[in-house]
């Protein structure tokens, strides 16, 4: 796939927005919400809503020098225009700002698709945000109602931690680096986007006929599973404990394992009954699925089609 599919910037855009649309669509994924299953102020309509409503901002990030933060704190505001379900995509929007970012780049320099470039280049924007991407991160998170684990001395509900901010001249990166090992997001940051990579080599191998499933909504369940069992969701470490994030993955795992031996069709009745359960305890991944966004903006811009 690398190196073959010249990148246009009007595509860019909305490779992003149809990763968000195909993410949520995809069911069951266990305590999520999903075309089947809504939670009761937060619905799978609002998520289209939020997808649609941003999509000018992504276009913004393909063709314009604003900045991430600047972007961040404008999606965010575009989301509540359009639907009032609270936060959807905010930890999606973390991760596609700087990829959808780095391809206009990429795209402007008449480069040919290439995951590894486009990764290498997110990072090094992200790594030269500064205090001005921070300050505006802690503005947007305000807008967002998002569930995070605050940083020591920077309490995101504290409007002092602007101050503080301004004061120690704390770039969004340095934020990033601090919360590293306790948010799968902020870990993307650091470490190149490692797993948004390897859920589009997933998805976009079972999509060629090499795995398991072949059909796109087999193909993002199971990767969504699979990114679970090997990855405890520190959204749901955040909202309740490690040891229920833990417990997930672990019953991920169990899955995960059933689809191999036994088949995607024969496992649905298990990937239903942890779905009904996760629901019902409203404990939902969701930062594996922003990271499941990510590696779906990698796949369709690399040309993924279903």
């Amino acid at each position: 796939m690398n190196a073959c599919y010249k990148i246009q910037p009007s595509e860019v855009a909305r490779s992003a927005q149809l990763a968000m649309i195909l993410e949520v669509s995809a069911s069951p994924k266990p305590g999520n919400i999903d075309r089947t299953h809504d939670y009761v102020d937060t619905r799978y309509e609002h998520f289209l809503a939020s997808a649609t409503g941003v999509y000018p901002v992504f276009e913004r990030a393909v063709s314009g020098k604003e900045k991430i933060g600047e972007l961040l704190k404008e999606a965010v505001l575009e989301s509540n225009k359009w639907q009032k379900g609270g936060n959807t995509h905010f930890g999606a929007f973390l991760l596609l700002l700087p990829l959808t970012k780095a391809a206009g780049q990429l795209s402007q320099e008449n480069e040919k698709f290439d995951m590894n470039k486009i990764v290498e280049r997110a990072h090094l924007i992200v790594k030269h945000t500064d205090v001005e991407d921070s300050i505006n991160f802690y503005q947007a998170f305000g807008k967002a109602n998002v569930c995070v684990q605050d940083v020591e001395d920077l309490d995101l509900n504290d409007s002092d931690s602007i101050t503080n901010l301004r004061k120690n001249q704390t770039s969004l990166f340095e934020l990033m680096e601090i919360s590293e090992n306790y948010d799968m997001i902020a870990n993307e940051w650091t470490n190149g986007f490692e797993l948004c990579c390897r859920c589009s080599e997933h998805i976009t191998d079972l999509m060629e006929g090499k795995g398991i499933c072949t059909d796109i909504n087999c193909s993002i369940v199971y990767t969504f599973l699979k990114l679970l069992s090997n990855n405890p969701d520190t959204f749901i470490q955040t909202k309740f404990n490690r040891e229920t994030a833990v417990e997930v993955s672990e019953k991920a795992t169990s899955i995960a394992t059933q689809i191999e031996t036994s088949g995607y069709e024969a496992t649905l009745p298990s990937i239903i009954e942890l779905d009904e359960e996760l629901l019902k305890k409203k404990i939902n991944p969701g930062s594996t699925a922003d990271i499941i966004i990510g590696g779906l903006f990698l796949s369709i811009i690399g040309g993924m089609r279903f």
